[in-house]
């Protein structure tokens, strides 16, 4: 193997790790963003085009819908954690793939001695890297499990 073709070797997977690292810090970025219910931060992550399919909700197209959907259900908490867990991302140039599974807890009153409303299942996800770097494009999320109660009825 010549030096050249040792240094494109390198750059391609070099290339790969930081695509990698860029889609996670992006989602990390953006779901943490969702907890402390900073919209603008949280829907910066997705593109313009972008759809959510959640399941028990409507297929949602467009930003601006996904984000004032998201919103409205979720503003009501007292607070939220979501976990992004086992994620894993495949990259082809500027598209992206990826699984995970979400851990959803949600909070209506601090303090009580109620328990946290929660719900899990998987994510897969699609993202397209643009002039801004990497945006969601598709997010698919199944609701596998449910725990305790949604007082709120946010995600019926």
């Amino acid at each position: 193997m010549t030096a050249t073709a040792d240094y494109d070797s390198l750059a391609r997977r070099l290339r790969a790790l930081e695509d990698k690292e860029a889609l996670r810090a992006l989602m990390i970025r953006g779901w943490r963003a969702l907890d402390r219910k900073d919209w603008q931060t949280w829907i910066g992550c997705w593109a313009e085009d972008a759809v959510l399919e959640f399941g028990p909700w409507e297929k949602i197209h467009g930003k601006e819908a996904v984000r004032a959907k998201v919103e409205e259900v979720e503003s009501p908490y007292a607070s939220m954690q979501h976990h992004i867990l086992n994620m894993h991302v495949d990259v082809e140039g500027d598209r992206a793939t990826g699984i995970g599974y979400m851990w959803f807890v949600a909070v209506t009153a601090p303090g009580s001695t109620s328990s946290p409303y929660s719900m899990g299942g998987p994510y897969d996800w699609e993202f397209r890297r643009g002039p801004d770097g990497w945006l969601l494009v598709r997010q698919r999320l199944g609701v596998w499990w449910t725990d305790g109660e949604d007082t709120l009825r946010a995600f019926a």
